[in-house]
């Protein structure tokens, strides 16, 4: 027995409409090499590279509808299957940049602790260079000087724990 499949509302239908267009807005923001692993079409390629090129509002809003247009013939799932990846990507560097900052703010605000927890973390770190560099960082801070010191141990943290 065949079973009955009530056709979209015209409410779903724009829903959807919307979804695709914002997706395509998402892939914009994606240079062609970042694309490549999606095996787009050509045409839908050349949407993007102008939706990425136009800044005027309406000629915006008309190419991402183009760009929506041609993502109907598309299945969404791989493509939002790498945009979730990509998010959840940008995220965990995110959070660890965030991380970084706060245990360079918990340095310059007088705690070792963290930095003895670092080098443990992290043997390859430069001892003698990342406590110069919190030492002046310190006396930059007393002083009222620009955050010269603070921004080259935040780098040095950064570079000792990607290693």
């Amino acid at each position: 027995m065949e079973e009955f499949k009530a056709p979209k509302s015209r409410s779903q239908k724009k829903r959807d409409m919307t979804a695709l267009q914002d997706m395509g807005e998402r892939l914009s923001a994606l240079t062609r090499e970042e694309l490549r692993p999606l095996d787009l079409p050509a045409d839908l390629l050349d949407a993007l590279d102008e939706l990425r090129r136009i800044t005027k509002h309406e000629a915006r809003r008309r190419q991402n509808q183009f760009v929506g247009k041609l993502m109907r013939s598309l299945d969404p799932e791989p493509i939002m299957e790498f945009l979730d990846s990509r998010g959840a990507a940008t995220a965990e560097a995110n959070a660890a940049f965030k991380a970084l900052e706060r245990l360079r703010d918990r340095l310059l605000d007088g705690e070792d602790e963290p930095l003895e927890e670092f080098f443990d973390s992290h043997p390859e770190a430069d001892r003698q260079h990342l406590r110069s560099l919190l030492r002046n960082a310190r006396q930059e801070r007393a002083k009222g000087k620009p955050p010269k010191n603070a921004r080259a141990l935040f780098r040095a943290l950064r570079e000792a724990s990607q290693s």
